[in-house]
């Protein structure tokens, strides 16, 4: 069966109010079909042949199985919408609302209606809004009238009509119209004559109008819809469809009731309803109920208290009980649910007491309470798998060890004694299912206890693991591959000792041949304990410099080499291996000590030959290894970095020419269209201007091109990110030397800010970057200057939706791009002696603007510890450059509370950033002092 795109044709300027469809080709081919039904009295007799014609088309849209025949009917409609949209939209909802006609063409004509209205992208969706609202008044009063009459008139499972009233209703509501909307489908709902049929379908549109429209617009009608919800949900409600339908509206509509849950007689009764619909015997209505608890539980943990005990601690675990694994997975997420509410009251109890207040919300800890009865039932549950149940099925299997980790985090310590019996009891069991049971829960709990309370117990672990790494069940290996990754990351102090960490180490390398599941986390395990030798090896020693030696250091070559033979396995594009072997190789390149540097060279060899002869394979490459063949450009990239950071000057200055060539030849093949193999080759470039300094100079002119198509690169966002960090690696590394590109790197970063459609990513380090360019040329700076700070003004005065976290987080990136390119400007134009020069004058016209911009950031609750410490920076260098003029405007209240936010942080760099503004502020006010 086939159906015509989800997306809606489109309208026509210029369409006529009055037309007759053309006859396209399928017409006269599916002309039989009118006939036929015609004759079989199944379709009314139409004088309007526009009818019959778009009936036709729509079942063609359904039922044919030519594809040619499937394009001539969608052109056939986005045609019809063309040019006349209104005698569109109407057809369409007359042969929706018109019960007599056939299924098919109904279902069809309601999916296309729904797709005229609304839109899967954001942008599209407000577009056709706009238009709908446009129309015509009488039009749109018949057409919602239609599709309030469709509700209950379908036989087929679509439910388009209850879709359609939703995307009318998620127009219209916000703009005050359609006021007798909700009262109308509360009365289809309650009305004794109502049909099980329409108050199900009702039900269904209510929910489709709570899932799709902002809260705030439904706060006033809020009461009504959930009159309706509720009466659909009541034990008396004997249609499972429609106690369904009603159980899944109050899942969509839960956001809007604040308001009857901080009223107790309100919450009593919506709980009472929910936690009655968890009996039902129809399946899919427990589960929809459950939902709901899970979802209360989250928005509403504070009003609990009085239904836990009584009522949600039994229904919820019950469900864990249950041999349906949708109930299961719903009674062991409101239990998650419960760790993650109580873990974020914990940070907030925290952050309350150090700054000496109340929280506003505290935790009941109905997690500790519950534990000694969590825990055996999801131990159990951990061993119910199957040998080849598939890894992105999400069963109760994997999500009880979740909730397990969510236990160990929330409840800590009072989790162990727990959990080690069921280890103990089961990690040599002749049942593969509890062996893999127990190294699981054991794996699960190794984060959140105290590392000293658990460190006996691994150590005690983690020889029977070893040879658990030989068990003959693939799913135990795996398993046990994961839990030595989670000891090697999590507590390295229990392993790396003469005991354990030897027959450790050789065991992890055989089971790099194991199956590419077993080895992908044995990789990981690899890329863990490289970085926690290498931090024990740190400890005691100064804090520039690296050890001579450490753990790994006898076994390095041979770690080394194995990794390097693991990403060439025939089958290691299975189970992300050849990733996880690189990122283990990066790892261990990146956290090697001095006497692993000869490894490091022979590693950069093998490096660089990859990469020729990838290069040279590019020609010959088939369309369907393209994936696996850019992924590996991608990790050569990635490891070539590691590699230099690690590499001393004079050996990369002898290898540098060959590596710009191979870079260069990659920029120039035909892989370039690939977006991540040219931003990993830009962030290699990055890391060699980086180690060789001024010494990349050499290599600006015949690489600038590579540049410039980086940063025009706005349709692949990290490529012109890339680009634009890497323009800051080379300010850095060729300060005045930069000069003579300058001019098109401007150009090209003022056209990308003015471009509406360039990534939100890009623009707050386009503006770092201003900060870096004139620190880079100094003086030089001065003719981009008037642009540059009328650019960075208004980016300062931008404003966003304050309900929307990811706004919040990128205006807090925009504000901090603002403040470090302040911060350069100020810094590159000053003089060497900190006095007065014409450039700095010029800037001090904006210092008010600076200050006030300042303000607006420490006043501001949003902003992070990152823009605080930019502040104090900034503030530093205003006072160090414009002295007392300026150190008298840093008397104001917000900006000293920032310096006092700052002077409290937990971060060191804030926190001395900090301490050295107030003493700038201090010594620009008194010299002498």
């Amino acid at each position: 069966m086939h159906t015509c795109a989800e997306e809606g044709p489109t309208t026509n300027k210029n369409s006529r109010t009055n037309f007759q469809f053309r006859r396209l080709p399928i017409y006269s081919r599916t002309k039989h079909f009118v006939d036929s039904k015609r004759e079989k009295g199944s379709l009314k007799m139409a004088e309007d042949q526009d009818l019959v014609t778009m009936m036709t088309i729509l079942q063609q849209t359904v039922t044919t199985t030519d594809t040619h025949e499937l394009e001539l009917a969608q052109k056939f409609l986005e045609q019809a919408a063309q040019e006349n949209f209104n005698k569109y939209l109407a057809l369409l909802a007359q042969i929706l609302a018109n019960a007599s006609y056939d299924a098919v063409p109904r279902m069809a004509a309601g999916l296309q209606l729904k797709n005229a209205l609304t839109s899967k992208s954001p942008e599209v969706r407000a577009l056709y809004q706009q238009r709908w609202l446009a129309l015509d008044n009488k039009l749109k009063t018949e057409i919602k009238l239609m599709v309030l009459q469709s509700l209950g008139t379908e036989t087929h499972s679509t439910k388009a009509a209850a879709q359609c009233v939703a995307c009318i209703a998620c127009t219209e509501i916000p703009v005050q119209s359609w006021p007798d909307l909700i009262p109308h489908l509360l009365s289809n709902v309650t009305s004794l004559g109502s049909t099980e049929a329409l108050r199900e379908a009702t039900l269904e549109a209510i929910g489709y109008i709570c899932q799709d429209i902002e809260p705030e617009h439904l706060q006033s009608q809020c009461n009504e819809m959930l009159t309706a919800i509720v009466q659909g949900m009541r034990v008396e409600e004997e249609s499972f469809r429609v106690k369904l339908a009603a159980t899944t509206a109050l899942l969509n509509s839960l956001e809007f009731t604040k308001a009857n849950f901080e009223k107790e007689a309100e919450r009593h009764y919506i709980m009472q309803v929910v936690c009655e619909a968890t009996q039902c015997k129809d399946m899919q209505v427990e589960v929809a109920a459950l939902q709901c608890l899970v979802k209360i539980m989250s928005l509403y943990y504070q009003y609990m208290e009085a239904y836990m005990g009584p009522a949600l601690f039994a229904i919820t675990v019950e469900a864990m009980k249950s041999q349906n694994d949708e109930v299961a997975l719903q009674g062991i997420e409101f239990w998650s649910n419960v760790c993650d509410e109580e873990m974020d009251l914990a940070i907030e109890a925290s952050e309350a007491q150090e700054q000496g207040r109340v929280p506003e919300h505290s935790s009941q800890f109905y997690a500790k309470g519950a534990l000694a009865y969590l825990v055996p039932i999801l131990t159990t549950l951990l061993a119910k798998q199957e040998e080849f149940d598939d890894e992105d099925d999400w069963i109760p299997c994997k999500a009880a060890g979740v909730c397990l980790m969510l236990l160990a985090n929330c409840c800590e310590n009072d989790i162990i004694h727990l959990v080690l019996p069921f280890v103990n009891a089961h990690i040599n069991s002749e049942e593969w299912r509890l062996r893999d049971a127990a190294v699981m829960s054991f794996g699960s709990i190794l984060e959140g206890p105290d590392p000293d309370c658990l460190k006996p117990a691994v150590t005690e672990v983690t020889n029977p693991l070893i040879g658990l790494l030989r068990d003959e069940s693939v799913v135990v290996r795996d398993t046990v591959a994961w839990t030595l990754g989670r000891i090697c990351e999590l507590l390295p102090e229990a392993i790396l000792n003469d005991k354990i960490f030897p027959q450790l180490l050789e065991a992890l390398v055989v089971s790099l041949d194991a199956e590419p599941r077993v080895a992908a986390n044995i990789c990981w395990a690899f890329s863990s304990l490289a970085e926690s030798a290498y931090e024990t090896a740190l400890r005691g020693m100064p804090e520039e410099g690296e050890p001579t030696s450490y753990c790994l250091s006898s076994s390095f070559e041979v770690i080394t080499k194995k990794l390097v033979t693991t990403a060439d396995r025939s089958d290691a594009h299975q189970a992300n291996l050849r990733n996880a072997a690189y990122e283990a190789l990066m790892e261990l390149m990146k956290n090697s000590a001095q006497d692993c540097y000869p490894v490091i060279q022979g590693v950069t060899k093998i490096v660089l030959e990859r990469i020729k002869v990838i290069l040279q394979m590019e020609s010959h490459v088939h369309s369907s290894e393209r994936i696996q063949y850019n992924d590996l450009q991608s990790l050569l990239c990635a490891t070539l970095q590691s590699v230099l950071r690690k590499m001393k000057l004079e050996d990369v200055k002898a290898i540098s020419d060959e590596v710009m060539m191979l870079l260069l030849q990659m920029f120039n093949s035909g892989n370039m269209k690939s977006g991540g193999v040219r931003e990993d080759a830009l962030l290699a470039v990055g890391t060699l201007v980086e180690v060789l300094g001024v010494e990349f100079l050499k290599y600006v002119e015949v690489f600038k091109v590579h540049l410039f198509c980086g940063l025009d690169n706005i349709m692949e966002y990290q490529v012109c990110l890339a680009a634009v960090g890497l323009v800051g690696d080379m300010c850095r590394a060729l300060n005045t030397h930069i000069a003579p590109l300058c001019d098109d790197i401007m150009q090209r970063l003022m056209t990308n800010l003015r471009n509406e459609h360039v990534h939100r990513t890009v623009k707050p380090q386009i503006l770092s970057v201003f900060g870096d360019i004139a620190l880079a040329i100094g003086p030089a700076f001065m003719k981009y200057l008037p642009l540059v700070m009328e650019t960075l003004q208004q980016a300062s005065q931008t404003k966003v939706d304050k309900t929307d976290y990811d706004m919040i987080d990128c205006l807090n990136e925009l504000r901090e791009g603002c403040v470090e390119a302040y911060t350069g400007i100020i810094q590159g134009l000053k003089s060497e002696d900190d006095s007065l020069n014409p450039e700095l004058e010029s800037l001090f016209a904006h210092v008010s603007f600076i200050i006030a911009f300042i303000e607006e950031i420490a006043g501001d609750e949003d902003h992070t510890d990152g823009i605080v410490g930019a502040c104090a920076g900034l503030i530093g260098d205003l006072c160090s450059i414009f002295k007392n003029p300026v150190a008298d405007l840093m008397d104001r209240p917000l900006v000293q509370e920032i310096l006092t936010e700052g002077r409290r942080s937990k971060n060191s760099k804030t926190k001395s950033l900090a301490f050295w503004a107030s003493k700038a502020i201090r010594k620009a006010k008194n010299p002498q002092q």
